[in-house]
């Protein structure tokens, strides 16, 4: 199995940033795409950024110009940097991946989550 585990969430101000981190553990074969996605509340999920193995990336429009998505594959982790956070970034934020594990089919896995909250 894969676990998929977010920090970095917080309460922040308007105009603040935010480093949010994913790092991927388990029996890891091998690890595909990697993204965020944020759910507010009443709202449906949706795509924050993603990020291939070959470091092509995605954005949405609503935050483009404004966050940024890396990955250190050495590290199975993805990392998401929001800066001029707006209050309508306020979320829950999660991560997911595709990946392989040791004896299972490829799959899409997802962490728990983090809360970030941009308020003054």
């Amino acid at each position: 199995q894969v676990q998929l585990v977010e920090s970095g969430g917080g309460l922040v101000q308007p105009g603040g940033s935010l480093r949010l981190s994913c790092a991927a553990s388990g029996s890891i074969v091998s690890i595909g795409a990697m993204g965020w996605y944020r759910q507010a509340p009443g709202k449906q999920r949706e795509l924050v950024a993603i990020i291939t193995t070959g470091g092509s990336t995605k954005f949405a429009d609503s935050v483009k110009g404004r966050f940024t998505i890396s990955r250190d594959n050495a590290k199975n982790t993805v990392y998401l940097q929001m800066n001029s956070l707006k209050p309508e970034d306020t979320a829950v934020y999660y991560c997911n991946a595709v990946a392989g594990a040791a004896g299972v089919t490829t799959g899409l896995y997802w962490g728990q989550g983090t809360q970030v909250t941009v308020s003054s």
